[in-house]
């Protein structure tokens, strides 16, 4: 080991970098590097200097700042993204040179003035997750900064980051104040030209052919066709229709100015280029009130089948942002007081409680429901959750018990269906109640329904897989559960993992069940399944010490269960794989009275 000392400090660092510099730099070199070094002088170097931050180094696009401030950092943070969106505002979106900022607090190492150490490689990895004009930063970060500054943050939950062993608590920064949060509101209310829904609402602007070939037109003008019909899939949106969206086909589009003439709450906007062989589509969503950025990406591909490679981007695109806007129906849901909720806000507040798995909040992810359901008697999609919540009441003995919680489920299935025969989240949950009846072949041709009407149905694509778990078809199983993980959001992965454990457990492969299985508790360690799934796989692999873990953990969240509790019933096709899982809970069992 060396024996000159090392310097360290503790600090706040900033990363940042320029989103899609190499295709701005394919645009045009010497135009980008010239605006770049434009937006360093007049804006960066400027603010960090204000803020007392000292530049560490600069990589091309990228940079590197320390602090001796968290509140100077975020400061700093803020009112560079601020000055780039007021500079940027009438570049057409596919030139604009937009920054992601990440901020951590951590311990460095100071060599030859480069610094090093996790809190370093913290802030960049944060600054991958930022969206384009955003900054992320992390918990403690935001709990140095919150009672000191005036701006809100958004939870992102743990985000898994590279490289790092652990996950990191991720906050958005949200770029104005909560004062002029309400102001901005307030004036956007009152120059609404629509009225907006009561549920999500979204134009797809037509995508800009970017190619500089007319006939390429066609393809740039399918692609917006295609994810407004795969769009259309989710009856919880409302969906401006393609002949609408097409009158602001062109440059230079004002998105709040779409959204106020349309009464939307978000715009999709896009560009298709294409060159030689290959076809780049860049797609981001946004809050049309604010300008807020909720998710970008870009998608590189192939020219072969243009058909199939336009229905796959669509549907890609779709699935990638559904989830997204009904975080941020959930967010928005959640900042209202009780009394302002409409049956769409509670709703939304439903879902995310349900996703939660505790017995409290599907309590009261069905007091939410119910008071919908009251304002809007035909909520389809409250019935629909109104039966998830008891599903997962009838599984784990919440509720009124297994039995009565199960037998409301049907009840609040089919009057999901009956409300809306068109609703995919209705024959979702009526597949669901019909396999845990034991009906796995009606429950396959209700789940198939609902795919027929959303093919990206991340809940109707899992629970086919759940199906064939269950009836001992192992590679079908795994065929859905990881489509489904592809389309899932992050909140009901442990679902499709565990599911994946059953499916490995009823099929003798128990090494890989216990693999699965602690990938859903990675995911959402109060599961209680999850401890069933384990206790018998350990028991059948004679881990004496794991399944005895495992068996406490699943006592303490099902108190006084034992391998005949009613709890334990699941939808088993063939006698024998109830067998085998109640024979590896039985050996494990044995490792109490050892």
């Amino acid at each position: 080991m060396s024996g000159e000392p090392v310097e360290r400090r503790l600090a706040a660092i900033l990363a940042g970098d320029v989103v899609g510099y190499s295709r701005l730099m394919g645009l045009d070199e010497e135009g980008t590097l010239a605006a770049l070094k434009g937006h360093r002088r007049a804006v960066v170097d400027p603010k960090i200097a204000e803020h007392r931050g000292r530049i560490v180094k600069t990589t091309g696009d990228g940079i590197l700042v320390e602090f001796a401030s968290v509140v100077n950092a975020v400061r700093c943070a803020v009112d560079i993204q601020r000055q780039m969106a007021e500079r940027n505002a009438q570049v057409p979106p596919e030139r604009r040179i937009e920054f992601r900022i990440g901020l951590n607090v951590g311990d460095i190492i100071i060599d030859d003035k480069d610094i090093y150490g996790g809190g370093v490689n913290i802030a960049a990895r944060l600054e991958a997750l930022a969206e384009p004009g955003g900054i992320c930063v992390s918990r403690v970060v935001r709990d140095e900064v919150r009672d000191k500054l005036d701006f809100s943050f958004e939870d992102m939950g743990e985000q898994q980051v590279k490289n790092i062993a652990r996950s990191v608590p991720t906050h958005r920064v949200r770029l104005v104040s909560q004062a002029d949060e309400s102001i901005a509101a307030a004036v956007t209310a009152t120059r609404s030209a629509q009225p907006l829904p009561q549920k999500p609402s979204i134009a797809v602007l037509p995508f800009a052919n970017m190619s500089g070939d007319a006939e390429q037109e066609y393809f740039s003008e399918g692609i917006t066709e295609d994810i407004i019909t795969n769009l259309s899939h989710y009856h919880s949106f409302f969906v401006i229709s393609r002949s609408t969206s097409f009158t602001y086909k062109g440059s230079g589009v004002d998105v709040g100015k779409v959204g106020r003439e349309l009464g939307v709450r978000y715009v999709l906007e896009g560009s298709v280029r294409r060159a030689a062989n290959r076809l780049r589509i860049s797609a981001q969503l946004i809050e049309a009130a604010t300008g807020h950025h909720l998710w970008a990406d870009r998608y590189d591909r192939e020219l072969a089948d243009v058909f199939a490679l336009q229905d796959e981007i669509a549907r890609s695109i779709a699935a990638a942002i559904e989830p997204r806007i009904i975080a941020a129906e959930i967010q928005q849901a959640r900042r209202k007081e009780p009394g302002q909720l409409d049956a769409w806000d509670r709703t939304v507040q439903a879902h995310w409680h349900i996703c939660r798995f505790t017995r409290e909040h599907l309590a009261e992810a069905r007091r939410l429901v119910t008071e919908a359901i009251l304002l809007d008697r035909a909520n389809s999609m409250g019935y629909a959750y109104l039966a998830f919540a008891r599903h997962f009441e009838a599984l784990f003995g919440w509720g009124d018990g297994p039995i009565e919680s199960h037998n409301r489920l049907g009840e609040a299935a089919r009057k999901a269906v009956a409300a809306d025969d068109r609703n995919p989240m209705a024959h979702t949950a009526l597949g669901i109640f019909e396999l845990f009846s034991g009906r796995h072949e009606e429950a396959r041709r209700c789940l198939r329904r609902a795919l027929q009407l959303n093919p990206n149905s991340e809940f109707a694509r899992g629970y086919l897989g759940v199906s064939y778990a269950f009836g001992g078809d192992y590679d079908a199983a795994l065929q859905y559960l990881d489509e489904a993980i592809r389309l899932s959001p992050r909140e009901i992965l442990v679902i499709w993992h565990h599911c994946k454990g059953w499916a490995a457990l009823l099929a003798g492969r128990y090494e890989e069940a216990v693999e699965f299985t602690e990938l859903a508790r990675e995911a959402n360690r109060v599961f209680p399944d999850i401890y069933a799934v384990l206790a018998s796989a350990y028991g059948h692999l004679g881990s004496h010490t794991a399944s005895r873990s495992a068996l406490d953990q699943l006592l303490y969240r099902m108190p006084g269960v034992t391998p005949s509790d009613e709890r334990l019933v699941r939808p088993f096709a063939r006698v024998a794989d109830r067998e085998r899982f109640l024979e590896g809970l039985r050996k494990a069992w044995l490792t109490l009275s050892a």
